[in-house]
């Protein structure tokens, strides 16, 4: 789910490629009737899967004389680079992932429903060593240009390092667990399920993880701008049939219990595990929560550190010569960078109308 880049600008290339496809296409700011959404498998998407599943998504689309596939992709970059392409309406995808892929890429985006922010489901790790300073001077596995690496640079921030004094080794996240057994290695950063399993490795200690900066690291439902203007009724099904999902998984009876075991099972795991990875991930689950972060001015400070991270790494594309070259626009007008190329836009008024009864 929080795979990032294998090559930033090998998939900017492909987002530009496949972004003229996409201006192209008539699927792209027109009225239409039937839309496709890709999700993958991470704690805060399950309920994607089980909307689908169990019939919540048809009964909103029904609602609003559309229809809505609900499409689950098991390459988590995959989805964003065909959500880039214009083969998706939408799609989940971290805030990171949003601005340095899509909006980058050229593709306007618009950030639909703000759905939970890591909150120590992604950490970094030690063995043999206690506390972060401990660090410094060791090599340190991650996903490259991952949020796993954004978590490392502002963990270095928060103990006077920085990436000078340790040096990143690119692993993939399908890999991490079983290298960080091996001797070799000493140090990684990487999220949930792999964190759970890495942190049972003799000698480890996690030294810092996603609580300590929250709301940094956020999960999203992404939509294309242009659809989403010229048809409305996609983002008020789609977020009709989000809250009467995420209201079911806080339901104490028998129907919460059915759909959260549903969602564990989707997920690979028993309900309890699920629950675990629930615990760590903070979950909007009425949209006054959504609509309140949304509106915050944390999440403005927050994705100013994002932006200026993924400037520093080459991942707002070769063409940019300046933090601003992405604009960033917030609910209430504010906007980070330029203001005329706003190409990711963070959206309350569809959570806003749930939270009013409006949908």
């Amino acid at each position: 789910m929080r795979t990032l880049f294998k090559s930033a600008f090998v998939v900017l290339g492909l987002a530009l490629t496949l972004t003229m496809t996409a201006a192209q296409s008539p699927a792209v700011a027109a009225e239409k009737k039937s839309f496709k959404i890709a999700w993958s498998i991470y704690a805060g998407w399950m309920p994607w899967g089980y909307a689908a599943d169990s019939g919540i998504m048809k009964k909103w689309a029904d609602k609003y004389g559309i229809s809505v596939e609900i499409v689950q992709i098991n390459d988590y970059v995959e989805s964003i680079n065909q959500y880039t392409a214009g083969a998706f309406d939408g799609c989940v995808m971290t805030n990171m992932d949003a601005l340095t892929i899509p909006a980058a890429g050229g593709v306007d985006s618009t950030a639909l429903i703000a759905g939970d922010y890591s909150d120590g489901n992604d950490g970094v790790v030690l063995k043999d060593g206690k506390s972060l300073a401990e660090i410094k001077g060791q090599d340190v596995n991650l996903v490259e240009l991952s949020v796993s690496h954004y978590l490392l640079a502002r963990a270095l921030d928060s103990a006077g390092l920085s990436e000078r004094d340790i040096r990143v080794v690119n692993t993939a996240d399908a890999d991490i667990v079983s290298a960080f057994v091996s001797s070799d290695v000493t140090a990684t950063v990487t999220w949930n399920p792999q964190l759970s399993e890495v942190r049972k490795a003799e000698g480890a200690a996690l030294v810092f993880d996603s609580s300590r900066i929250p709301g940094e690291i956020i999960d999203l439902m992404i939509v294309n701008t242009e659809t989403l203007k010229d048809n409305p009724s996609l983002g008020k099904a789609l977020v009709g049939a989000w809250y009467e999902t995420l209201a079911l998984m806080r339901d104490g009876g028998a129907k919460g219990t059915e759909a959260l075991t549903a969602m564990a099972t989707a997920a690979g795991t028993d309900l309890e595990g699920y629950k675990a990875q629930l615990a760590t991930t903070r979950m909007f689950y009425t949209p006054a929560e959504a609509v309140a972060f949304a509106s915050s001015p944390e999440l403005v400070k927050g994705m100013d550190l994002v932006r200026t991270f993924s400037f520093d790494h080459g991942l707002l594309g070769e063409g940019a010569r300046t933090v601003d070259a992405v604009g960033i626009g917030f609910p209430g007008g504010t906007v980070l960078g330029d203001a005329g190329n706003v190409k990711l836009r963070f959206d309350a008024d569809y959570m806003r109308m749930a939270q009013e009864g409006k949908l």
